[in-house]
């Protein structure tokens, strides 16, 4: 069962551009007793492409001088990364590093594959709440993520000053907005809606911060955010293709001015600035009543240590762990890649020094981990969600029904 549900939780990363992970020999059965005598690390990630794969690189370098240490890094792609992990936990042969997903940790901890990072002097002190409870199972911290990321609101500055009107706030506005900012050849706004998990975490900002929640997806709230999408769909506002569009359609859309404002990730950023005569800003995912705080999914990657006979290898890997993640390695990413650090401290500090990633700054000390209420049974809540959104799009059933109808009720 565990396989089944690491697979789905895998498929649901929305963020496979950005995401790593580590692997190779975990040294057998050396049984070195000193940490000064390990001299490599074997490390798995599925940054296989460039700028990333050479990005981490970087970072990976940096630790191993900074440690005295050489490292064996293997890439895959990132779609084949889980069944490898499980493989190498079957034939005990996973790397001494391993880059998981953040919602994929949860379920590698409860195979026992992990060792926990508090007994080797490791702490997520000051960490964003919600990649905490995202790296940690059954009360034990198992992964540390040096940068995350989320999803807001984009919007063509141009355009809305064109139409006179400003960023939307509430959804109301978001719906007048969208309308205004329509006419022949571009829509008022891009979002991804496809029946896969990246519908579903396109759709989570409009459902939580509504109060929705996927321990209950019948819930009025729930319906509420449902009904929004409906909305921007039947008015014309949003195209009726936003069913199969990915995050990077929804993109290609802005990019090319066929859409006014996206739902997206910063990710996108480096293809944006490519670019130049889209001038664009963020802002945070707008609320449905003025009391209500903007909730955002997290993404991002945790590195792990997998349990090793070897002591003294164990204990290094963490130390290298605890490198990936200080101050200085989480700025330097972030800036690097447009991700975000997740120490709460820094956040305020790296807004200034890029001001493209305020509002994703804000949007992210609020944000949740998909895993962080059902474990590892969020995949099976996803497929409800993308489910649900599918029939409602397509009128098979209203906002109301479409959760009730895809769960089997």
């Amino acid at each position: 069962m565990i396989s089944k549900r690491i697979a789905a939780a895998l498929a649901g990363a929305t963020t496979v551009s950005l995401l790593l992970v580590a692997c190779g020999d975990n040294g057998g059965d050396q049984s070195s007793t000193s940490g000064d005598s390990v001299k490599s690390l074997t490390i798995l990630d599925y940054y296989n492409n460039d700028p990333d794969k050479s990005l981490v690189q970087k970072g990976l370098d940096s630790c191993a001088t900074q440690l005295g240490i050489t490292i064996q890094r293997e890439t895959v792609p990132g779609d084949t990364l889980i069944q490898k992990v499980l493989q190498q936990a079957s034939s005990k042969t996973l790397p001494d590093v391993l880059m998981l997903d953040n919602p994929d940790v949860q379920q590698i901890a409860a195979t026992g594959a992990l060792a926990p990072l508090n007994d080797m002097g490791l702490n997520a002190d000051g960490v964003i709440q919600g990649m905490v409870d995202a790296t940690s199972y059954e009360g034990k911290l198992y992964g540390l993520a040096p940068v995350t990321n989320t999803i807001a609101l984009f919007y063509n500055k141009d355009m809305l000053a064109e139409a006179g009107v400003q960023p939307p706030k509430t959804w109301e506005e978001l719906k007048a907005t969208a309308k205004k900012l329509t006419k022949p050849g571009r829509y008022g706004i891009a979002f991804n809606a496809n029946a896969t998990y990246e519908g579903s975490w396109q759709f989570l900002p409009a459902m939580w911060t509504n109060g929705g929640d996927e321990t209950d997806l019948t819930s009025p709230q729930v319906a509420e955010a449902l009904q929004l999408w409906v909305d921007l769909v039947k008015s014309g506002s949003a195209s009726k293709s936003v069913i199969n569009w990915t995050q990077g359609d929804a993109k290609d859309q802005f990019a090319a001015g066929k859409a006014a404002m996206m739902v997206n990730g910063p990710w996108q950023i480096p293809a944006l600035e490519k670019t130049p005569n889209v001038k664009w800003d963020v802002v945070t995912f707008p609320l449905n009543k003025p009391d209500q705080t903007p909730v955002a999914p997290l993404g991002g990657e945790a590195w792990t240590v997998p349990l090793n006979k070897d002591q003294a290898k164990q204990q290094k890997a963490a130390d290298f762990v605890k490198c990936l993640n200080s101050d200085e390695n989480e700025l330097a990413w972030a800036k690097a890649r447009f991700t975000l650090p997740t120490k709460t401290a820094l956040l305020d500090q790296y807004a200034k020094e890029v001001p493209s990633m305020k509002a994703f700054a804000e949007q992210v000390k609020t944000a949740r981990a998909r895993t962080g209420k059902l474990g590892d049974k969020w995949p099976d809540a996803a497929k409800v969600i993308y489910q649900a959104i599918q029939l409602a799009l397509t009128g098979k059933a209203s906002a109301q029904d479409a959760f009730k109808q895809a769960s089997g009720g």
